[in-house]
């Protein structure tokens, strides 16, 4: 027996030192030292204060919930956290789906009431087609992104919330409007966190 143990002891002790020690070390010394920002977490700050990370969606909503009219907003979020605390989603410590599959009369009459609300908060006739990413939520309820469609449907409210004309808000979206990952996945996002910040750096 004495054969056995000493070997699966040394086995044991032998890649708890290396792949529970020594591989995470390194790999987190090497994400430090090549991406130091991503590796704390993307976040962002403005003079001093830390309002989120560009990896983490966010809602842009007042004390009850209502979307503030100023700012663009994210597609829905289904991390809505417990007791009501983040109601409007969003919550970075549950990140999770809705699981309603697309045939669930729940998700169907979810989306048909999101699409009502979108068109409502937006000024949108009955018959304009609402961005599917503006009325379901992401798998990880904590997407950062929106579609370019989506964007430009909101620009009209935010320009006139803002004082400013839709061209030069149009422009805005145009210019913080990312690329497809490796050039060929998925498609163009715009960041929210960003876009909104860059609207409220128009007033500096």
């Amino acid at each position: 027996m004495r054969r056995q143990l000493v070997p699966a002891f040394v086995s044991i002790v032998l890649f708890t030192v290396v792949l529970g020690i020594a591989y995470p070390l390194a790999v987190t010394g090497v994400g430090k030292v090549a991406f130091e920002h991503k590796a704390d977490g993307s976040f962002v700050s403005v003079n001093g204060r830390r309002v989120g990370s560009t990896l983490i969606g966010q809602a842009f909503v007042d004390s009850k919930g209502h979307p503030i009219r100023k700012y663009f907003q994210s597609r829905p979020s289904a991390a809505t956290g417990v007791e009501g605390r983040t109601a409007a989603g969003y919550d970075p410590t549950l990140s999770a789906g809705s699981n309603l599959g697309p045939t669930n009369p729940k998700l169907i009459e979810l989306v048909a009431r999101r699409a009502r609300a979108y068109r409502k908060l937006n000024g949108l006739g009955p018959d304009v087609e609402v961005p599917v990413d503006a009325v379901t939520a992401s798998g990880s309820g904590l997407d950062p992104d929106i579609s370019i469609a989506n964007a430009r449907l909101q620009a009209a409210r935010v320009a006139a919330a803002r004082g400013l004309s839709r061209s030069r808000v149009l422009a805005l979206i145009d210019r913080h409007t990312d690329g497809r990952p490796l050039g060929f996945i998925g498609e163009k996002t715009v960041n929210v966190l960003d876009l909104n910040l860059a609207l409220d750096a128009l007033k500096s």
